[in-house]
């Protein structure tokens, strides 16, 4: 079996535009005519420029190559031009051909990647959804009360995914967050973010967990202050409470809350997860599995977390592929926690993609289809292209005046 062809496809996300901007999808087949479909996480270049990037490696090291030998094409790449570290954007490319390889080989032996990486430990998965505006209210005036900034609206939407199926939801009411960031949170910011723990909590009871989110704005000692608020309404997690450069910064946060510390969206292979859990700063880790180096070395970082008691939660704002993928290595993971899902997967969301994940009752039941158990769907992708100049994500680009 060799790698013959690459397609590459960067497509706007359909409104509501929940998961991002736009998704960056190739596609490899084989000499022998199996496909298999990846996705790239990476919102450091523009999106063609990033699906170009996946050509040039695709011809340089992937090429000829027999998709079985992950190790292999995986070292060539983190290798290249006398690399040999993390790079957030060559793993980002390297995420989405590495994943096609899997689902390449699992179609080739007819299972599940998941029982080619162990086998399967969870029958279904626990997930999570962000609380987002209600339908036809897609990006509400920040001026006026809505789920972001309303703690009783968001308190209603909460009660409305909980009857829905979740036993679990997450906000990111901590204020805004900047290039410049750390900073002290404002009065502001504590108040709202602790009346929105309050409100949720009151209207979920026990029925659900509340998973704080932040986007690693504070210093060490504002996410003290903030973490010290929140502790009585028992989040599941504290989440990305500093910047992710310095994992000690963060260790000194888990070791002063009670709340489990969650982290690691912006961070990629073995080596950068290994920082935190050496360090202590995270036990809960949320590899992305379109930026991380793909599936195996995801398994390799969920294996390490088990020698020190942390768990792995695969992180989520990208496509139904990504998707797709974590639901893969959350099923062969003992200390899989609870996985991030873009509502019920369902909707406009789903359309660039010609298959279903299967959502019921707030889990999802792991595919019992060869590969990944994902497919592109060619017509819709190509009704949408990406025409937009932003990126993927960006942050405020002026520092929080206190």
């Amino acid at each position: 079996m060799r790698l013959e062809k690459i397609e590459t496809f960067v497509v706007a996300n359909p409104p509501p535009r929940h998961g991002g901007r736009y998704f960056i999808f190739l596609r490899l087949t084989t000499a022998c005519g199996i496909t298999g479909v990846g996705e790239i996480y990476n919102a450091t270049f523009g999106p063609d420029l990033c699906a170009a990037m996946a050509v040039d490696v695709f011809e340089r090291h992937f090429a000829g190559s027999d998709p079985h030998h992950i190790e292999r094409l995986w070292r060539r790449t983190y290798g290249a031009g006398y690399t040999l570290r993390p790079d957030v954007t060559v793993m980002g490319v390297l995420s989405g051909l590495e994943m096609a390889c899997w689902d390449i080989i699992g179609k080739a032996a007819d299972k599940p990647v998941y029982e080619l990486l162990g086998g399967k430990v969870h029958e279904r998965l626990r997930s999570y959804t962000y609380l987002y505006p209600p339908e036809g209210d897609v990006y509400p005036d920040p001026g006026t009360p809505n789920v972001y900034n309303d703690p009783d609206i968001a308190a209603e939407v909460a009660v409305r995914m909980v009857e829905n199926g979740f036993t679990a939801v997450k906000f990111d009411p901590s204020g805004p967050y900047t290039i410049y960031d750390g900073h002290q949170p404002r009065l502001e910011d504590l108040e709202r973010s602790e009346q929105f723990c309050k409100r949720i909590r009151e209207a979920v009871g026990t029925r659900a967990d509340i998973l704080f989110g932040t986007h690693g704005q504070f210093t060490v000692s504002g996410a003290k202050r903030l973490a010290r608020r929140l502790e009585k309404y028992e989040p599941l997690w504290f989440e990305e409470p500093t910047t992710p450069e310095n994992p000690a910064d963060m260790a000194e946060i888990a070791r002063y809350t009670s709340i489990p510390v969650a982290t690691g969206e912006r961070l990629c292979t073995k080596h950068e997860f290994a920082r935190l859990l050496e360090t202590g700063a995270a036990s809960i880790l949320q590899m992305d599995l379109g930026r991380v180096g793909g599936l195996l070395e995801a398994k390799k970082i969920a294996s390490m977390a088990e020698t020190r008691q942390a768990q792995i939660a695969p992180h989520l704002y990208c496509g139904p592929v990504t998707a797709a993928a974590n639901i893969q290595i959350s099923t062969c993971s003992p200390n899989f926690l609870i996985l991030e899902s873009i509502g019920t997967f369902d909707g406009p969301y789903m359309s660039v993609v010609s298959t279903k994940i299967d959502w019921q009752e707030g889990y999802v039941i792991p595919p019992t289809t060869p590969g990944l158990g994902i497919e592109l769907n060619d017509e819709v992708i190509a009704a949408n292209p990406y025409t937009g100049t932003e990126l993927h994500l960006d942050m405020a680009r002026e520092p929080v005046v206190q």
